[in-house]
This record gives C-alpha cells, sequence and structure tokens, in this order.
C-alpha cells in the first residue's frame, strides 16, 4: 500500500518542535511514541495559545480516543519538525484532527496521521458538547476531505 506524503500547504496551524537526543532510539532515528508526543503537543499548544483551553480549570476536556501514524521518511536528532495540524471532521463531541510532521524546511510529510479527541465533563468523564468557544476555534482549522 503507497501512501502518499501531504505538502504543507494542507495544513492550517503549525508548531515548531526541536527533536532531542532522547527521542533518537537504538536504530538512530526518532522512536514511533514520540510522533504520537507531537501529534498530543500541536493539537494542545493549538488549543491553549488560542484560549480555548484551560488545562488545570477548564469544565470540559478533549480525551483522546483514537491515534494512527504513517510513517514516510526518517526523522533523527537534530532535525527541526514542524506540526500542521487541520481539522476533517467536526462532530457535536467529537473532533477528528489530521496532522503532518515535516522535517526542516521540506515541503512533504516526513509522518502523517490523526487523532480523535472525544469531549468529557472533567468530573464525570461522560460525553459532552464541544464548548462553543472551542467549537469555533476549530473551526478555523476545518477542510473539506479530499
Amino acid at each position: 500500500m503507497s501512501i502518499e506524503a501531504k505538502r504543507r500547504g494542507q495544513f492550517q496551524h503549525f508548531h515548531t518542535i526541536q527533536t532531542r537526543w532522547m527521542d533518537n532510539d537504538a536504530y538512530g532515528h526518532v522512536n514511533n511514541v514520540v510522533y504520537y508526543s507531537w501529534f498530543d503537543t500541536v493539537v494542545n499548544q493549538f488549543l491553549i495559545v488560542n484560549q480555548a483551553l484551560d488545562i488545570e480549570k477548564s469544565r470540559e476536556i478533549g480525551l483522546v480516543i483514537e491515534t494512527q501514524c504513517n510513517y514516510l521518511a526518517s526523522v533523527a536528532f537534530p532535525d527541526v519538525i514542524c506540526a500542521g495540524v487541520t481539522v476533517s471532521k467536526l462532530g457535536n463531541s467529537s473532533v477528528r484532527y489530521e496532522i503532518g510532521i515535516f522535517k526542516n524546511d521540506e515541503d512533504a510529510a516526513a509522518a502523517q496521521g490523526h487523532f480523535v479527541h472525544v469531549y468529557v465533563d472533567r468530573e464525570t468523564r461522560r460525553p459532552v458538547q464541544i464548548p462553543e468557544k472551542i467549537r469555533k476555534l476549530l473551526s478555523t482549522l476545518e477542510v473539506s476531505v479530499r
């Protein structure tokens, strides 16, 4: 199965991340679990910097229920990562983010995948509607799936 790499132009928000020496594994490249950390970082950085999420006080929080990644090119320390994010589905209580991981100044993704948040009440952990402030912000990232 051949997967075509997404391009930077397919994403609306970007966050730069410096790889660390400890990200490399015994095979000389960034370990696969680090990519999921980058996914989490770009999504939450977007929500926090836009004041839509207070990680300590927000009544509604997004819990990850699904994540997937395809690895297309090797990344290793000291590469600089640019993580791109867009929204492909904005439901009542869930949102699906599409993520692209770009190495240094490359236009083609070195890795890409998705990340799904379901919004829940912080105390009960029961699903709730995405708060209007967050929904409005996420709609700025929304694209139609091609």
